[in-house]
């Protein structure tokens, strides 16, 4: 079943690294790769953009080429809007953000959470790749091995179950 993406937009920007962030054509060259995107892996996208100091004194809602764009009305910032649709789609969704806050209401609502950071990247790979996952090598081990005690039992090239299970999750996308 796909999932609903609920993206922070100028977090994914600001962490992509263009030097021209909230400029019009930084936000639809995001939106092309978004749709590029939705289209290989069927999933819906919502893209919030804040509007509170210029923005319209409504919501502002459009699609573009499949993907829902949002613009928060003046006086509510993007981080409020994607809070509330994250407590709308709960575990339903997945939440693009780098901002703590929204991290953690969008986790308390059982939403699976993603790193802008990670996002940008994955979707930098997804755009250049189609769909075959690069070769990683595996490290030798040795900062594990010198971190642990002899004490420990298991497989030290094993990770966390947690970071496991977030591998699999993120790996859907």
């Amino acid at each position: 079943m796909p999932t609903h993406l609920i993206i922070d937009g100028y977090n994914v920007l600001g962490s992509s690294g263009t030097r021209s962030g909230r400029s019009e054509s930084a936000r639809e060259m995001l939106l092309h790769e978004l749709a590029a995107y939705r289209h290989r892996k069927h999933h819906s996208i919502t893209v919030v953009f804040d509007g509170w100091q210029q923005g319209q004194p409504v919501e502002g809602r459009e699609y573009r080429s499949g993907v829902q764009v949002i613009y928060s009305k003046r006086g509510e910032r993007a981080d409020q809007v994607i809070q509330r649709l994250a407590r709308e789609y709960g575990t339903d969704c997945a939440v693009v953000s780098s901002d703590h806050e929204i991290m953690n209401v969008a986790r308390a609502h059982g939403a699976f959470v993603i790193g802008a950071q990670e996002f940008a990247e994955k979707l930098r790979e997804s755009s250049f790749s189609s769909g075959v996952i690069p070769y990683k090598e595996l490290d030798p081990g040795d900062a594990v091995r010198s971190r642990r005690g002899s004490e420990k039992k298991g497989n030290p090239r094993k990770l966390p179950k947690a970071q496991r299970q977030r591998d699999r999750q993120f790996r859907r996308f």
